[in-house]
């Protein structure tokens, strides 16, 4: 299970292709109540006031602290759900374990 790195750069297609490819789990990204445009940038789609930067997840990363994470650096919201995309993972287990749920 390798580790990859997300930057502003990152179109939001990619960012759900290598999760998944990564951790088995369905990444749901947003731009504001809908989804975002999946050729859109994650720096494109940033609310608020984010830091901005480059953010390293691994699979043993909670759900929860994973979502924390995409907010605060990248403005962005997304939300873990199971590798069929059927129901959202709960904050409290991995991004590796919601791919095998």
């Amino acid at each position: 299970m390798a580790d990859f790195s997300i930057d502003g750069r990152m179109k939001v297609k990619t960012l759900k292709k290598q999760f998944k490819e990564a951790f088995g789990s369905t990444l749901r990204v947003y731009k504001g109540v809908g989804f975002a445009d999946d050729d859109a940038t994650l720096a494109s789609i940033r609310q608020g006031d984010a830091k901005g930067g480059e953010l390293k997840v691994s699979g043993n990363i909670k759900v929860g602290n994973f979502e924390e994470k995409m907010k605060e650096i990248f403005g962005v919201k997304v939300q873990v759900a199971n590798s069929d995309d059927s129901k959202l993972s709960s904050n409290d287990i991995s991004i590796s374990a919601a791919g095998r749920e």
